[in-house]
C-alpha cells in the first residue's frame, strides 16, 4: 500500500433513528499530512441526506472515509441473503438496491418500509417478535445469523451483533439498513471496499466498528466508549495523535468519531487491512467486510 495513498481520513459514526436529523451522527476528519482530528460540524446537527449529500458532492480528494455500520447482510452462512425466496438479492449492490426500492417512499433514507414487508420480516427480529428464519437451521447461538468478518471480529474480543437485529440500545440492523440505502445512492460516485476493487487512488468508503479503534488505543471493549476529553486524548495519544481540544465532558458519538479518524489514518497503510485472511471473493461480494477485522 502507498504510504501516500489518503490524503484525508473521514470517520462517520451513523444512526438508524428516525426523523430528518439524528443525534447520533458525528463526523471527524483526520489530515493524512498530521494534526488532530476535528469534528465536522453542521448547523443544527447531521442527517443521513446530509451524509449523502457531503459524500457525493463536497468530499475532498482521496478520502478514506469510514462508515460505523454494516454494509451488507449475512449471505455465507445460509448460501443467500434470505435463502427461502426464489428471488434473493444475488450480491451487496443488488441487495442495496432492494432495499432503496422498497423503502423509496420512507422519508430521510429510513428503511421502516423493508423490515416490515412480509417477505422480509421473518428474517428480522423487531422488539415484538423472532422472525421464523432470525437464525440458520443448526446455528450454534440464538444472536441471529452473523456475516464472516462479525465473527472475525468476535475472535478479537469485540461483541459483534447480527444485522437482522432491530432490539436493544447496541443493535445495528436500523443503521445498517439506512445506510445500505445510502450506498446504493453513492454507486458511481464512491466505491466501496470489498465489494469494490481498491483502486490505485482516489477516495473510497469501508465499513469501521468504533470498538476495533478504541482497542488499539489502549481501551477494552467495556470501556470503549468515552465520554470525557481526557480519556479521548489519553486514547489519541496511544494512536500517536495530537489531542483535541476541549476538557470535561464530550458525548460518546463525537469521541466515537475523532478516535476512529484518527485510528484510520494510523493503519490505512498497513496491508495486512486489506487483506484479511477469511476475505474470499465470494465474501467480498456479498457480505463486505469491517476494515480491520483480521
Amino acid at each position: 500500500m502507498n504510504a501516500k495513498r489518503f490524503r484525508h481520513f473521514l470517520a462517520i459514526d451513523w444512526s438508524g433513528a428516525k426523523g430528518r436529523r439524528q443525534k447520533g451522527i458525528a463526523l471527524a476528519l483526520a489530515d493524512g499530512a498530521g494534526g488532530p482530528p476535528v469534528l465536522v460540524e453542521r448547523g443544527r446537527g447531521w442527517g443521513r441526506e446530509d451524509v449523502l449529500a457531503l459524500l457525493r458532492d463536497d468530499l475532498p480528494a482521496d478520502t478514506l472515509v469510514g462508515m460505523d455500520l454494516g454494509i451488507a447482510l449475512p449471505f455465507a452462512d445460509c448460501g443467500a441473503y434470505f435463502p427461502v425466496l426464489a428471488d434473493s438479492p444475488p450480491d451487496a449492490p443488488a441487495l442495496w438496491a432492494l432495499i432503496d426500492a422498497v423503502c423509496e417512499e420512507d422519508p430521510n433514507l429510513e428503511a421502516g418500509r423493508f423490515v416490515a414487508d412480509p417477505r422480509f420480516a421473518p428474517f428480522f427480529r423487531n422488539g415484538v417478535e423472532t422472525g421464523l428464519h432470525f437464525r440458520c437451521d443448526g446455528a450454534a447461538h440464538g444472536r441471529g445469523r452473523f456475516r464472516v468478518t462479525e465473527a472475525a471480529q468476535a475472535r478479537m474480543g469485540c461483541k459483534p451483533y447480527s444485522n437482522f437485529n432491530l432490539v436493544g440500545a447496541a443493535q445495528v440492523g436500523k443503521s445498517s439498513l439506512t445506510g445500505m440505502r445510502m450506498l446504493h445512492r453513492l454507486r458511481g460516485h464512491l466505491p466501496v471496499w470489498p465489494i469494490d476493487s481498491l483502486a490505485e487512488s482516489g477516495s473510497v468508503a469501508v465499513e469501521i466498528y468504533t470498538s476495533l479503534a478504541a482497542l488499539e488505543a489502549g481501551r477494552s471493549v467495556s470501556r470503549a466508549k468515552m465520554r470525557n476529553f481526557e480519556d479521548l486524548n489519553r486514547a489519541l495519544d496511544t494512536l500517536g495523535s495530537p489531542p483535541v481540544g476541549g476538557e470535561g465532558a464530550i458525548d460518546d458519538h463525537s469521541s466515537d468519531a475523532l478516535l476512529t479518524a484518527a485510528w484510520l489514518r494510523m493503519v490505512a497503510h498497513d496491508p495486512r487491512r486489506w487483506h484479511p485472511a477469511d476475505l474470499t471473493p465470494l465474501v467480498a461480494r456479498t457480505e463486505g467486510w469491517t476494515f480491520g477485522a483480521l
